[in-house]
């Protein structure tokens, strides 16, 4: 049986005294601090600091200190392979110097606070390089192997400690970068029923999986589902660049197929080893087509009223960010009424052991031309079930309202010109659905377009205020309120006033009501047919 010496039971003291129990509670922040002056105390030196390598693993950060504050405090940042710390990270192993000078140190800092000699050990945990651990003294000193061997036991607690500090972090971070780019609630569309759900996978570590629902300037509605390569927080912050910059190009260019390939450029130019699948969707005004552009991703599933879901054959181009490619394409696809679109990420039909035809196969089978929420509620209980997902999950359910269901249209805008452009267009997206004709929809966008106007015009003062649109199906018949609650101003110059005249050349009854608090104007139009 060997009999400890003193020199061993001394090593252990100290061992004990750098890692016990006491340290765990600590966040790292304050970790950081006692364990620096524990190796401070421990060591006999006079400096000690942590640098951690940045996000792009090029530079050592400053990120805690003893004796030399002043790195953190200046943010000092050290090339990887060069100087003190950067040969230490570059090399991973331990460096010793024991005289401090220009030719071996490169932050200026070490030399103006008299640093002669310097020990500096990497931190590494779980075989990646996360930084540095160096200490130094005042006065010359000679670091002996049993130094070097506890400081680098300090340097594994920091590893370890910085590793998962880092990973909870990451999660953190990027599902509140997630969450707040996820529509926190789907806009209201004239006829156009919607419903998303998202599951983060089992991995834990959230991706870049999105989806997206936005009405542009022509009236039309862009529909996106995206999948970033890659997982946790950077994929979540590509994802909101590429989410911006889409809906950016969705605004100045009405085909999908464009603004996919503008996306690509923007992309290759300005992001490094970034890539995407996304499916952009853009439907018409009326809601009885839709476009859509394949970029590398799965297909979307159509469901026709009374049928079950079938796979859309669309052509699928390269994913965003893969340089070569032929020009970009697009596919118009008609959408009847009572119609569904069911858009989703590959980790709804991916599985282990099973094949994605499969998966495919499964998804079809419950997708029906139901209420959007039944659906997504069928498809997520058929193919999530009660297992866990081993890959996140996305998924957008758009269905176009039939006659019998459109119910009536109420929209509250800001009393100013562009507005009058937003209730065009949810007028083109909802008579359709009531049974209106083209006819029919060119009187009430007449009638109702002057009497918004009106308000705009002279409801309110600089102020301003609110313009109110109600429209229901009453028989065969489009009943159109627009309501302020505002004081006329009197029409500014000549030949004014032929707004009224146009309302009830385009309406079977007009009834108007003005007061003090506001003014009603209520058309009633008898439609002529179907729709066409």
């Amino acid at each position: 049986m060997t009999v400890p010496t003193t020199a061993d039971e001394d090593r252990l003291r100290r061992i004990e005294f750098v890692t016990d129990a006491e340290l765990a509670h600590l966040d790292v922040k304050d970790l950081l601090a006692e364990l620096l002056d524990r190796v401070c105390t421990l060591l006999g030196v006079d400096t000690a600091a942590v640098l951690l390598l940045d996000a792009s693993s090029t530079h050592l950060v400053a990120t805690a200190a003893r004796g030399i504050e002043e790195e953190v405090r200046q943010g000092v940042r050290i090339p990887l392979g060069r100087g003190f710390a950067g040969r230490i990270a570059a090399e991973r192993r331990p460096v010793i110097i024991e005289h401090v000078d220009h030719s071996n140190v490169l932050n200026p800092i070490l030399r103006e606070k008299a640093i002669r000699s310097l020990l500096g050990v990497p931190l590494v945990a779980e075989g990646t390089v996360l930084g540095v651990l160096h200490v130094g003294t005042l006065t010359p000193r000679v670091f002996t192997e049993a130094d070097t061997h506890l400081l680098q036991l300090v340097a594994d607690r920091v590893a370890l400690v910085t590793r998962t500090h880092q990973s909870d972090v990451d999660r953190a971070a990027a599902e509140a970068l997630q969450h707040s780019l996820m529509p926190g609630a789907l806009p209201q569309i004239a006829g156009l029923g919607l419903t998303a759900r998202y599951v983060p996978g089992q991995a834990g570590a959230l991706g870049g999986d999105w989806y997206d629902v936005f009405t542009l300037p022509s009236g039309r509605v862009g529909v996106v589902m995206g999948d970033v390569v890659g997982r946790g927080f950077q994929a979540a912050v590509v994802m909101g660049r590429l989410r911006s910059a889409l809906r950016a190009f969705a605004r100045e260019e009405d085909d999908p197929a464009e603004v996919l390939e503008r996306l690509d450029g923007n992309v290759q130019h300005f992001e490094d080893n970034v890539m995407a699948t996304i499916l952009y969707a853009v439907f018409e005004p009326s809601l009885e087509h839709v476009t859509l552009s394949v970029a590398g991703h799965l297909p979307p599933v159509l469901a026709l009223p009374g049928q079950a879901g079938t796979l859309l054959q669309l052509p699928v181009d390269m994913p965003v960010g893969v340089s070569v490619g032929p020009p970009r394409r697009a596919t118009a696809v008609d959408l009847p009424p009572g119609s569904l679109l069911f858009l989703y990420t590959d980790g709804l039909v991916e599985r282990r052991g099973r094949s994605l035809d499969e998966g495919l196969a499964r998804l079809c089978a419950a997708v029906h031309a139901d209420d959007v929420e039944e659906t997504c509620t069928t498809v997520m209980s058929r193919l999530v079930g009660a297992e866990p997902v081993p890959d996140d999950v996305a998924v957008l359910v758009a269905r176009r309202a039939d006659a019998s269901e459109a119910a009536p249209l109420q929209l509250v805008l800001p009393a100013v010109l562009r507005s009058l452009g937003e209730v065009r267009s949810a007028l083109r997206r909802w008579l359709p659905s009531v049974g209106g004709t083209a006819d029919d929809l060119s009187d009430v966008l007449v009638a109702v377009g002057e009497a918004c106007s009106n308000v705009v015009e002279h409801a309110y003062g600089p102020g301003g205020g609110a313009l109110m649109v109600h429209a229901e199906h009453v028989d065969s018949h489009v009943i159109v309120t627009v309501w302020d609650n505002g004081r006329w101003r009197s029409a500014r110059g000549e030949n004014r006033g032929r707004g009224t005249t146009l309302i009830q050349q385009c309406s079977d009854e007009v009834e108007v009501t003005a007061g003090p608090n506001g003014t009603t104007v209520r058309m009633q139009h008898h439609l002529t047919g179907g729709i066409t």
